[in-house]
């Protein structure tokens, strides 16, 4: 390699002062009683842990996928639960069905201007709950057929009018097997597919079974009775529909709050959560609290590690993310109203969501002083100077519902970038003379397609990012939110003046 040599520079670039004029403006009940040990009393065993959240979804019949090694259980729970339900149930092997023992042989009615199907015990029409056994291994054309079945409760595109439970099971799909068991032909399930699901759960096998249950499975007393005890499953379920239906209308502000910082969170944190997705949430979230008489902190954080549908196709997600999502969403939700503020502005990614936040629905100076503090521990260098620079006008204003802990906080990252002095240094080859920085090009790129007052605010923050030889990700990204964040002050400023006129207009009028 060629020897090289150090070059530097010296960079100068101070901020003007902007006349106001040339500012721009941008766009009770009773509480019932726990429900623990229902499917204990079915003979499922080893269910307990996630036994709410499955009695939460019969509670509203959303879509259910059991994914589990071969022999633990998943079509038994799900059989059983069919029986103790009195559902007229269908059982499909999504392997070996074909659309002919779905719905019947297909006929024309007498007049021949339509077509009927010959129904049989096996057909799907009167069926109350189905369940699609081993669905990764469908093929292709009848896993088509089941997305219609599980989304919509139709069969093609006419609905199933008796049907309220769509159940499904699968091995791991081949991405998320083991070194001891190898299965063949468990394909990863379509991500569209997959996300009709509101509950996606993997079921544990014999080493997560305590001992107990491990004694109850292996007596061979129980095979092929009928599960039964005595109707209290279905009439609970009826009970806790019914309060479902009556409080779904009226869902609790905290939950669909949770359901959306979780969904903001994780999709930031580059786990997709579909908009569908946060209402299936949502739904499950308003039953679960239904079953278990309360809104429980332990119930949604289990809920929403079932919720995820990556498991299907993916593999089990980040724990450790699951977990700080729920942390988040839980503190946005059910804490304080000052704690849920400052959440939610630590939730919000972008930094003029973050100032809009602060503008517009900041509690009092304090919590907005604690919020910039937490900024600039948890922001990036560059991140801190852009929200600085942008805002701190508008605090020196006293427009920012900020104590004057803060407006010096702001005015110690944003000073050194009003007035850019320093020296920029690069090595370049013996052999090669008249380089420039290497960060130039990129933000010269950027800074050649603005222009007047928003091209002199990027060079400012540009050039201090040179001289603190601060790499950039994204410079156009960068530019763009920190523009958004100039608006919103500028937004806030203007307010604050349109404010001060009305009220020496009302003087004057007095």
């Amino acid at each position: 390699m060629p020897p090289a040599k150090t070059r530097s520079t010296s960079i100068r670039s101070k901020k003007k002062p902007a006349s106001k004029e040339r500012v721009r403006v941008s766009n009770g009940s009773k509480k019932p009683a726990p429900a623990e040990g229902y499917l204990t009393k079915l003979g499922a065993y080893g269910f307990e842990d996630q036994e709410v959240v499955l009695l939460a979804a019969l509670v509203t019949e959303d879509p259910i996928l059991l994914i589990g090694r071969s022999g633990t259980g998943k079509t038994f729970l799900l059989n059983t639960l069919s029986e103790a339900l009195g559902l007229e149930h269908r059982h499909y092997n999504a392997s070996l069905v074909s659309f002919d023992d779905l719905v019947g042989f297909p006929y024309p009615d007498d007049d021949k201007s339509t077509i009927r199907f010959l129904e049989t015990p096996a057909t799907i029409w009167s069926a109350e709950s189905v369940l699609v056994d081993e669905i990764s291994r469908c093929k292709p054309e009848h896993q088509n057929r089941f997305f219609s079945l599980v989304h919509e409760r139709r069969v093609q595109g006419i609905a199933l009018t008796n049907l309220r439970y769509r159940w499904a099971a699968m091995n791991p799909p081949s991405v998320d097997q083991g070194v001891w068991e190898d299965y063949t032909g468990s394909e990863p399930l379509d991500p569209a597919l997959a996300d009709r699901f509101s509950i996606l759960i993997r079921v544990g096998d014999w080493s997560s079974l305590s001992t107990r249950d491990r004694k109850r499975i292996a007596d061979p007393s129980s095979e092929g009775v009928i599960a039964g005890d005595g109707g209290e499953l279905a009439t609970r379920v009826d009970e806790w529909r019914k309060q479902f239906l009556e409080a779904l209308p009226r869902c609790p502000d905290g939950i669909v709050e949770y359901a959306c910082a979780a969904t903001t969170y994780l999709s930031d944190a580059g786990i997709r959560i579909s908009p569908r997705r946060s209402r299936l949430l949502a739904r499950t979230l308003l039953a679960a609290s239904i079953v278990r008489g309360e809104i429980e902190e332990k119930v949604f954080r289990q809920v929403l590690s079932v919720s995820l549908p990556q498991i299907a196709w993916d593999g089990p997600v980040d724990g450790d993310k699951v977990l700080t999502a729920h942390s988040i969403a839980w503190g946005c939700s059910f804490r304080n109203s000052i704690d849920q503020w400052v959440h939610q502005f630590h939730l919000e990614q972008r930094l003029d969501r973050k100032l809009g936040l602060l503008v517009d629905e900041c509690p009092d100076p304090d919590t907005g002083t604690l919020a910039i503090e937490q900024l600039f521990v948890y922001e990036s260098k560059e991140r801190q100077a852009a929200f600085a620079l942008a805002t701190f006008p508008a605090a020196v204003q006293g427009v920012l519902p900020i104590g004057s802990e803060a407006v010096s906080d702001l005015g110690r990252v944003a000073q050194p970038l009003l007035d850019v002095d320093g020296t920029i240094r690069w090595a370049e080859r013996l052999s090669v003379g008249g380089t420039s920085h290497p960060e130039h090009s990129r933000l010269g790129g950027v800074l050649s397609k603005l222009r007047g007052a928003r091209a002199a605010r990027a060079r400012q923050l540009f050039y201090w990012c040179l001289v603190e030889d601060l790499v950039l990700e994204n410079p156009k990204a960068l530019e763009e939110e920190f523009n958004r964040c100039v608006s919103v002050a500028a937004r806030a400023l203007k307010g604050k003046s349109a404010k001060k006129d009305s009220a020496q207009s009302g003087e004057a009028a007095a």
